[in-house]
């Protein structure tokens, strides 16, 4: 029974803390938050000047996009609306998808073919750790059938 509680309390203690690190981004402005990101591009990709200075614009734009959205999505909770039409739904997600298309597009434009394949893997995992929770539930599952 020990044990169980510790270990809820470590669970607990980790999503707090992956709470804190998005919390912090809120506060930066846009500008902030593109040069930190083009930063940690830098590092992992080793940019060069000109790719740095294309990716920092292409960033600065998403994140000033992202943080309108956000702020309209605030606007819309504080009037009390909460549900989505299946019409909204689809223009949200097609709207979205078209955005991952022509960021893939931009960044093959910029990076090299091995930035490029490094870039991608990254995308991948960033994307599969916002997942890993519905994931991890599935294949529990599915291992206990088999």
């Amino acid at each position: 029974m020990a044990i169980l509680v510790m270990a809820a309390i470590s669970v607990s203690a980790q999503d707090h803390n992956m709470k804190g690190k998005r919390g912090d981004m809120k506060d930066l402005s846009p500008e902030q938050v593109a040069s930190l990101q083009t930063k940690k591009m830098t590092l992992a990709l080793d940019l060069n000047e000109s790719q740095q200075a294309k990716v920092k614009t292409i960033l600065t734009k998403d994140a000033t996009d992202r943080k309108a959205k956000m702020e309209e999505r605030k606007a819309s909770k504080d009037e009390g609306k909460k549900i989505m039409t299946s019409e909204e739904k689809y223009a949200k997600q097609n709207e979205r998808l078209d955005h991952q298309i022509a960021r893939k597009k931009e960044m093959k434009s910029i990076l090299t073919a091995d930035q490029f394949e490094k870039w991608e893997k990254m995308s991948h995992r960033k994307k599969m750790r916002g997942h890993s929770k519905d994931k991890g539930d599935k294949k529990g599952k599915r291992s206990s059938k088999q």
